[in-house]
């Protein structure tokens, strides 16, 4: 982002993760409080980045060996005579995405759990961070309405 930049930056879509990346804007005369709110989203952001990279590579790999291994069972070429992929019938895939829900299913409740205390604690943060600026504007104004 540009150097006169005041707000967070969100880019393209990750290519492994799917997640759109943010670069966090850090104000100049950020708190100590307004820094752990922010490191706090930066170390969610890179948490779903990693999940995410991985559960989506783990996607991708079984789902190529799942149809490598059932075309192979038919007798059917991985590309037919024009070099176009072969591909399974939707009731085949479901199969497969039923399999990988299931097998997978520790690892998205886990993703789930962690994902709420990072969202909880993000709020917290967020609301302490709105109740210091609000008490900050109150001590403002009322110095300015005494003068």
């Amino acid at each position: 982002p540009p150097a006169h930049s005041r707000s967070d930056w969100i880019g393209p879509p990750d290519p492994h993760s799917n997640l759109r990346p943010v670069i966090f804007y850090a104000p100049p005369g950020e708190s100590a409080l307004e820094r752990r709110l922010r490191e706090a989203r930066q170390e969610a952001q890179a948490s779903n980045q990693r999940f995410w990279a991985r559960h989506n590579r783990a996607f991708r790999q079984e789902k190529e060996e799942f149809i490598y291994s059932r075309l192979k069972a038919k007798g059917v070429e991985m590309r037919d005579e024009s070099g176009h992929k072969a591909t399974l019938n939707a009731e085949e895939m479901a199969d497969f995405y039923k399999d990988f829900l299931s097998k997978n299913l520790k690892k998205h409740l886990q993703y789930n759990r962690d994902w709420y205390k990072h969202n909880f604690r993000i709020t917290f943060l967020m609301g302490q961070v709105a109740l210091v600026r609000a008490l900050r504007w109150l001590r403002w104004r009322k110095k300015n309405v005494e003068q």
